[in-house]
């Protein structure tokens, strides 16, 4: 089943010397057109936000982005995982996992073919070794929200026998528990390639990849949100409803707060295992300066700088 390229700077509407902040704006518009909470009723949404996070995983990062176009025309010749893997037998292709077989086959995270299995002895007389099937590594796309409640995907695992040319097709669910932390590999027995000689089949492994949101991103279990504020609000202070995963929260801004003031509520972050704890809400103040301005507002403007005593530059 060869992968079908994708074109990443296509699918966010970029041209290909787009600066890391095009790609991250672009983004952004795109994933709050898309994102399931919003375009609920758009068909085809979930797959464009299943693409769209695709296109920010590898444009979004220095070292992804740099493969990425090294492949360029010639991408069907690049470097294969299989090729990594020489003493795996089959060929692995998921379905349900929210990334595409072009992304598993060059961007993984993991090693997507996994590790040989064992030998485990011969059967006696000279018969066939017993050799555990090794294990399978793949990466699972969970949205902040899914990794906040908790979700069953249903998967498909596609192998297909490089000897033989045999396919076979297995369907299965995994549940993915509240609090998945980013990185988190789940495993599930049985799942990885077969075994030999009446041996065991190996395991699968996957990797939790957390959906890049607009508006949130996680360190363990914190959830972390950039929140824009106005001058007069960091000067003055303010009280703003701030979004959450679950909800709001009324957060209350202190006079003469800095840019870049990290403000932190307690227990509003994901889950932390079976405790009930959670991490927590860390919002990071952005003070953010019109793009333009009225003649009104510059006259006001003018007249704080006429009668202010503030000197930024002054001696402290």
């Amino acid at each position: 089943m060869p992968a079908t390229f994708k074109d990443y700077y296509a699918v966010l509407g970029v041209p290909r010397d787009a600066s890391e902040a095009d790609i991250k704006k672009a983004f952004r518009n795109l994933a709050r057109k898309y994102h399931p909470d919003v375009a609920k009723d758009e068909p085809g949404a979930e797959d464009k936000f299943k693409e769209i996070n695709e296109a920010q995983e590898v444009l979004g990062d220095p070292e992804k982005r740099k493969k990425y176009d090294l492949l360029g025309a010639d991408w069907e010749h690049g470097s294969q995982r299989t090729e990594a893997q020489p003493g795996m037998e089959e060929d692995v292709h998921f379905g349900g996992t929210g990334f595409s077989d072009f992304f598993e086959q060059y961007f993984s995270g993991g090693s997507r073919y996994g590790f040989p299995g064992a030998a485990a002895g011969s059967a006696g007389g000279g018969g066939p070794q017993k050799r555990r099937g090794g294990d399978v590594e793949g990466d699972l796309l969970v949205s902040l929200e899914e990794a906040m409640q908790g979700t069953v995907r249903s998967i498909t695992m596609q192998t297909v026998n490089r000897m033989t040319g045999q396919t076979q097709t297995n369907s299965f669910q995994v549940r993915i528990p509240p609090g998945a932390a980013d990185g988190r590999r789940i495993r599930v027995p049985g799942q990885g390639e077969a075994g030999h000689g009446g041996a065991e089949a190996g395991d699968l492994y996957l990797r939790v990849r957390h959906a890049a949101h607009p508006d949130f991103a996680t360190r363990g279990p914190d959830l972390l949100h950039d929140l824009d504020i106005a001058p007069w609000e960091a000067v003055l202070g303010a009280d703003v409803v701030v979004p959450t995963l679950d909800g709001t929260v009324k957060l209350r801004i202190p006079p003469l707060a800095e840019n870049g003031l990290v403000m932190r509520v307690r227990g509003r972050g994901l889950p932390k295992g079976k405790s009930g704890e959670r991490g927590d809400f860390l919002v990071t103040l952005q003070v953010r300066l019109p793009e333009t301005v009225t003649a009104e507002e510059r006259v006001l403007w003018e007249q704080l700088r006429d009668g202010s005593t503030f000197n930024p530059r002054a001696a402290k």
